[in-house]
């Protein structure tokens, strides 16, 4: 039987359809990967954000500069924080959100050279202090195991949407705080991991920005749920974050596409080593036929293109 981690409120109802029209839009206005320069950005966001929720005292250019490997003068913890992340981040895809090895993997990569634990579960009670006063007091050490059995356990077998299961997830690891530390870092990664199951685009999402413009109702509503012993006014939080950023997202970066832009999204996110215009019209679903062949032959004209038979026979393939 799988745990019941949240009660369905409509509230909860009511976001998860307006997140489902809002993914709508980003696939009919082609934002599930983003131009270079905006992957870049976003990726840097979500850096800068998540590591400053943690402390981390390196602002957004010196986490660029980082990024572009150029010399930074810092608290050289901050720095291994930021150089470990940009790591991390570049290899989002390569992990597996239902797999423990994996997660534990992400840890040691996220924490190298910070502690001398780095991909282990904790052996040691942790408690979380604000003050002098316990703001959370984590679960035993010896039952870190079992409860994170079941936190995965969950993830793969409910029928919940898969962005519920991150917002469950994020919260019921913070509950859980299997590391000594990173736990934070590692709950908003692991989140961002499992939502790319559901598209693309939460891999340059910068959710984290969301969270640390609203740090104090983020641990505000961790604490609520600790007090309530289930996380649905977490999952609500959460999701309404993540309908800001994917606002935020297509106000920016929402726009028609030309030529160009077409064919090149395109080859970013087709897997076909040959396609006809009828592939390319699958992905590109408002444009005529007269337009998909133009875009097409102006491909070919640029050499961007080498095209094989003739008329509705025609295939195209990427030469560059």
């Amino acid at each position: 039987m799988i745990q019941k981690y949240y009660e369905g409120t409509s509230r909860i109802i009511n976001l998860s359809i307006e997140l489902g029209k809002l993914l709508g839009i980003v696939d009919a206005n082609y934002l599930r990967k983003p131009e270079t320069h905006l992957r870049r950005e976003n990726r840097i966001k979500t850096i800068q954000s998540s590591l400053k929720i943690e402390g981390n005292t390196l602002s957004m250019d010196q986490v660029s500069a980082i990024f572009d490997q150029k010399r930074v003068i810092g608290p050289p913890k901050d720095i291994i924080e930021v150089k470990n992340a940009i790591s991390v981040y570049s290899q989002l895809s390569e992990f597996d959100p239902y797999d423990q090895a994996s997660y534990l993997e992400a840890h040691k990569l996220l924490m190298k050279g910070l502690v001398d634990d780095a991909g282990q579960y904790r052996t040691k009670g942790v408690g979380i202090f604000k003050g002098d006063q316990v703001a959370h007091m984590a679960p035993p050490a010896w039952n870190v195991s079992n409860l994170m059995n079941n936190l995965f356990s969950y993830l793969m077998n409910s029928e919940d949407n898969q962005v519920i299961k991150s917002c469950v997830f994020h919260y019921e690891m913070e509950f859980i705080h299997p590391f000594m530390d990173g736990n934070g870092r590692m709950g908003r990664l692991w989140q961002t991991i499992i939502l790319m199951k559901e598209n693309p685009i939460f891999e340059y999402l910068p959710i984290e920005l969301e969270i640390q413009k609203k740090q104090e109702e983020y641990y505000s509503v961790l604490s609520a749920s600790d007090k309530e012993g289930l996380c649905t006014t977490f999952v609500e939080y959460m999701l309404d974050v993540i309908k800001i950023s994917l606002e935020n997202l297509i106000a920016e970066q929402g726009k028609t596409l030309n030529d160009d832009e077409r064919l090149r999204y395109f080859q970013q996110n087709s897997d076909l080593q040959a396609f006809t215009r009828k592939d390319y019209m699958n992905v590109f679903k408002t444009i005529s036929s007269a337009t998909a062949t133009r875009d097409l032959k102006k491909g070919v004209e640029n050499g961007i293109l080498e095209r094989s038979g003739e008329n509705r026979l025609s295939k195209y393939k990427f030469i560059k």
